[in-house]
C-alpha cells in the first residue's frame, strides 16, 4: 500500500505540477522527503516572495502551481502577495504544513488553529482533510478547484498523514480528469450576436483575462472587424491589446465618472474577460451615460453576479469572440498604421526622465520583450513610450499591493527561458520582494532589473493631492542603494547615469541576472 506522500507525489506529477515553490519549515519536511527527481523545489527566502514568484510563473505559464507554506505564520507571512494572485485570477494550490493531529487540539506551537479559514476569503478554496487517508483527494480538489475557479487555494495538512497509509480507494484520483466548457447556447448566442451587429457606434472594454487565456491576437482581429474604439478595463495587470494600436484608446481611468464620459456617444460597450469594473478613486457619478449599455462576458462568475450595471454572460470570452468573429461582417475601413511613441520628455538635472528610460527599453531590448511592471508613479511615462504588440508582454500587480514585480519577474523568466524578461521595478516597492534576488542568483535566471530610484513614494504623493493631503509622513524614502544590496544576494548591479550609458547597458544579452540602477525624476502616474 503506498503512502499519502507517495500517491500524492504521484498525482501531482501527472497533473504537470512538478516545480514547488516555498520556504520549508518543519511542519513542511515530511511533504518534501523522498521528492521525486523530476520535481524542482524552487526556494524563496520570504513567503511574501515565494508567492510572488510562483505567481510569475503560473501567469506567464499557464498551469497551476504548487506553493508550500509553513503553517500559519509562513501562510500569514505569504496574504500580501496572495492578494496579487487572488485579484489576477492565478491558479496557486497553496500547501501549507500542520502539526502532527494529536498536537492541533492543544494548540501546540506551529499548529495552525482553524487552518481552513485562515486564508479566507482571499483563496478561493480551503480544507484541512479530516483523516489521513482523504488527503490525496483533497490534494486533487485543491488543483481541480485552482483550475476551475482560477484562484487560489489552500490545503492545510498535519505532517503526520504523509507516512500513513493511503487507503485502497486514494489510488482512484491518479486517473481522474475535471475539465470546464462554457459556451454560450443557442438563444444566448443568437442574443449576443444580435445585440453586437445592431450597435451603431460599439465601444470595446477588453480586460486582463484576455491575455492570460491567450486571446491578445484574437481580440486584435474582433476589434478591427467592430471598427470601433478599444480600451483596456481599469487597475490593469496583462495588456490585452497592442498599446499603439490606431484603434486603442489606453486604459480606462479607475474612477465612477470618468469612466462614464469615456463612454459617451457609444450605445454599447461590450466588456471581455474583465470585472465591471475596479474602480480606484472615488470620482462619483453616473455608470453609463444616457442611452448607453453594457453587456459583460467574463468566465469568473463573481465578478458578472457583483457588478452594479448592465447585463453579464458567464462564459469563456475566447468561444465569444469566435462566434462573433464568425458572425458579423467588418465594418468601415480598415485599421490604420500604429502609432508612432513621442519624443521622449527630458528632466532638469542629473536624473532622468522615466520617458527616457522607457524609451531606451523600447528601443534597445527586442520586440518580444516581457515587462513586469512595479513603478506606480511613473505609468502616464510607461504608457506614453512603450510599444507593446506581443501576447504576454505585461505583467503588474493585480491587486496594487507592492511586492509581486521583483519576485513576479523571477517567476515569469524562470516560466520562459526562451523570451527576453525585464523588471521595471521602483524603489519604494522593490523592498517589499528584494529577497527574490537570491534565488534568481541560485538559479542563474537571465533577468534584467531596471531598479527606478526616486527616493520617495510617488504614487502615495500623487494620491494624497488627490485626498487634499500632500504632506503626509513616511513619504519619503533616502538613502537606498540597491546596487550593494544586489551584489549581496549575488546579482550583479550598476548604477547608470546618462542616457546613452543606458542604452549601451541595456543593448548588452547577459546569460545572468542583473540589476541597473537609475536615479529618475518624480513624475505623476497619470
Amino acid at each position: 500500500m503506498p503512502t499519502v506522500r507517495r500517491l500524492c507525489h504521484d498525482f501531482l506529477d501527472r497533473q504537470g505540477l512538478t516545480t514547488v515553490f516555498g520556504n520549508p519549515g518543519s511542519n513542511e519536511l515530511p511533504f518534501l522527503a523522498d521528492l521525486p527527481d523530476g520535481f524542482r523545489y524552487v526556494l524563496g527566502l520570504h513567503e511574501g516572495a515565494v508567492v510572488g514568484m510562483a505567481d510569475g510563473y503560473a501567469q506567464a505559464s499557464g498551469r497551476p502551481v504548487l506553493v508550500n507554506l509553513h503553517a500559519a505564520s509562513g501562510s500569514g507571512n505569504a496574504m500580501g502577495a496572495l492578494t496579487n494572485a487572488v485579484a489576477s485570477r492565478t491558479p496557486l494550490v497553496v500547501l501549507a504544513g500542520q502539526q502532527v493531529r494529536p498536537a492541533i487540539g492543544p494548540e501546540a506551537n506551529l499548529a495552525s488553529v482553524d487552518a481552513q479559514t485562515l486564508m479566507k476569503p482571499l483563496v478561493g478554496w480551503a480544507a484541512e482533510p479530516a483523516c489521513a487517508e482523504d488527503v490525496p483527494r483533497a490534494l486533487a480538489q485543491a488543483v481541480f478547484e485552482a483550475r476551475l475557479q482560477q484562484r487560489p487555494t489552500y490545503l492545510s495538512v498535519p505532517y503526520d498523514d504523509w507516512s500513513a497509509e493511503a487507503g485502497d480507494n486514494a489510488p482512484a484520483v491518479l486517473d481522474r480528469r475535471v475539465e470546464r466548457a462554457s459556451v454560450p447556447g443557442g438563444e444566448q448566442a443568437r442574443a449576443l450576436v444580435e445585440r453586437v451587429a445592431d450597435a451603431r457606434r460599439p465601444a470595446l472594454v477588453l480586460g486582463g483575462d484576455i491575455d492570460s487565456a491567450g486571446l491578445f491576437d484574437d481580440a486584435v482581429r474582433l476589434a478591427e472587424r467592430l471598427g470601433g474604439p478599444v480600451w483596456a478595463a481599469p487597475s490593469l495587470f496583462r495588456l490585452p491589446f497592442p498599446n499603439r494600436h490606431p484603434q486603442f484608446r489606453g486604459v480606462l481611468p479607475a474612477g465612477i465618472a470618468p469612466v462614464s464620459e469615456a463612454f459617451e456617444g457609444h450605445d454599447l460597450v461590450l466588456v471581455l474577460g474583465a470585472p465591471v469594473f475596479r474602480y480606484h478613486e472615488y470620482l462619483p457619478g453616473r455608470y453609463l451615460p444616457e442611452g448607453t449599455r453594457l453587456v459583460q462576458v467574463t468566465e469568473d462568475a463573481s465578478a458578472a453576479a457583483r457588478a452594479p450595471m448592465g447585463e453579464a454572460l458567464v462564459a469563456d470570452p475566447g468561444a465569444v469572440i469566435g462566434l462573433l468573429l464568425r458572425s458579423l461582417d467588418a465594418r468601415g475601413e480598415p485599421a490604420g498604421p500604429y502609432r508612432p511613441a513621442p519624443e521622449p520628455l527630458t528632466a532638469d538635472g542629473p536624473s532622468l526622465h522615466p520617458e527616457q528610460v522607457f524609451a531606451a527599453l523600447r528601443d534597445e531590448l527586442p520586440e518580444d520583450t516581457a515587462y513586469v511592471v512595479e513603478s506606480t508613479s511613473t505609468n502616464s511615462a510607461w504608457w506614453r513610450q512603450m510599444d507593446l504588440r506581443r501576447q504576454g508582454s505585461y505583467y503588474f500587480p493585480a491587486a496594487g499591493g507592492l511586492g509581486f514585480g521583483l519576485p513576479g519577474a523571477v517567476g515569469v523568466a524562470m516560466a520562459q527561458p526562451g523570451r527576453p524578461v525585464v523588471g521595471v521595478i521602483g524603489d519604494g516597492s522593490a523592498n517589499y520582494g528584494i529577497t527574490a534576488l537570491w534565488t534568481a542568483a541560485q538559479h542563474r535566471v537571465p533577468l534584467t532589473i531596471v531598479l527606478l530610484r526616486n527616493g520617495t513614494y510617488g504614487a502615495l504623493r500623487w494620491f494624497g493631492g488627490l485626498l487634499g493631503v500632500p504632506d503626509a509622513p513616511g513619504l519619503d524614502i533616502p538613502g537606498l542603494d540597491f546596487t550593494r544590496v544586489a551584489e549581496g544576494y549575488g546579482v550583479r548591479a550598476q548604477h547608470v547615469g546618462g542616457v546613452e550609458e543606458l542604452r549601451a547597458v541595456l543593448a548588452e544579452r547577459p546569460d545572468h541576472p542583473r540589476l541597473i540602477q537609475v536615479d529618475t525624476a518624480l513624475t505623476t502616474p497619470s
